[in-house]
Formats: C-alpha cells, sequence, structure tokens
C-alpha cells in the first residue's frame, strides 16, 4: 500500500507512527517488510552488546510496545495489517538473531538468520499462518512474525550446530 503526502503525515504524527512504521523504513515503496528487517539490524548491533538476560527483556518491552503502538496505527489507518507496519519485522528479526549472542561475529550468520526469517515471514508456515488470519488487532499484526522468528532462530541454531 503506497500512502499519499496526508496518510503519511497521519502516521508519523506521534510516536506511535514512527514505531509501527520502524522510524520510516516501512514506508519504502518497495519491499517495507524487507527494508523494516534491514533496518532492524542496525539496532541490533547495540542490543547484541547486552547480557542475554537483559537483550530478551529488551525484546519483550519492544512486542509490548509493538502490539500498542501498531493497534493504534492501524485503528488510526482503519487498515487490518496495513504493509508499511514494520514494527514486527524489527521484533521477529531481534528474536530470528538470538542465537548470535552466544556465538562470535561472522558476516555469513548475520545474512543466514536474516535470510531465514525473512523465509518463514514470507512462506508463513503454520502455526505462522494461523497467527496471521486469527490473530486480529496489534497483537496479531506482532504474533506471526515473533512466531516466524522462533523458527528462524531454531533454524539459524541448528545450521551452526551442524557447521560447528
Amino acid at each position: 500500500m503506497k500512502l499519499d503526502a496526508n496518510q503519511r503525515a497521519v502516521v508519523l504524527r506521534d510516536a506511535a507512527g514512527w514505531i509501527a512504521c520502524g522510524f520510516g523504513s516501512g514506508l519504502s515503496p518497495r519491499a517495507p517488510g524487507t527494508v523494516g528487517s534491514l533496518a532492524a539490524l542496525l539496532p541490533w548491533f547495540a542490543l547484541r552488546e547486552l547480557a542475554w538476560p537483559w537483550y530478551l527483556t529488551a525484546i519483550a518491552f519492544a512486542f509490548a510496545i509493538g502490539v500498542a503502538a501498531c493497534a493504534r496505527v492501524a485503528q488510526r489507518m482503519r487498515i487490518e495489517d496495513p504493509g508499511f507496519i514494520v514494527w514486527d519485522e524489527f521484533v521477529g528479526q531481534w528474536i530470528a538473531l538470538t542465537p548470535l549472542l552466544w556465538m562470535p561475529f561472522a558476516c555469513w550468520h548475520l545474512v543466514a538468520g536474516f535470510a531465514l526469517f525473512r523465509l518463514f515471514d514470507i512462506v508463513k508456515p503454520w502455526p505462522v499462518s494461523w497467527a496471521d488470519r486469527r490473530v486480529k488487532g496489534g497483537l496479531g499484526i506482532m504474533l506471526d512474525d515473533v512466531i516466524a522468528g522462533v523458527f528462524a532462530a531454531i533454524a539459524l541454531l541448528a545450521a551452526l550446530r551442524i557447521q560447528s
């Protein structure tokens, strides 16, 4: 969904809109979900410096804020799950990259985590597809990407175990 200037102004007029659209990354005219997932990598580099309990706390906090922000923006725009909302991609991507907290940094690990998350987010295997269809509102917007992130994290962990 491409937004006109007035719609962009509505989305960006408060903090909920900025958060929901991933600080503007979701306003990309092409592949906003992929752009949002790429944008999520920048704060991830700071998050990965946290001790793992704080990392998981930050993700839980980002999820809770995302549920509220995404619900507010979707309701304001009167669209159930607008494509420009990408905070769910941020949180899902951070979940997918969780196994890398315990690994020395390698670029291919990051690329693999990114690709696996995008794969699970796009293909939507069960229960990702179930959450996408059945759970509504801000929770529904966030939940399918959280589940895709968990699947991607498990797949990434398995790949890292096989590789080592």
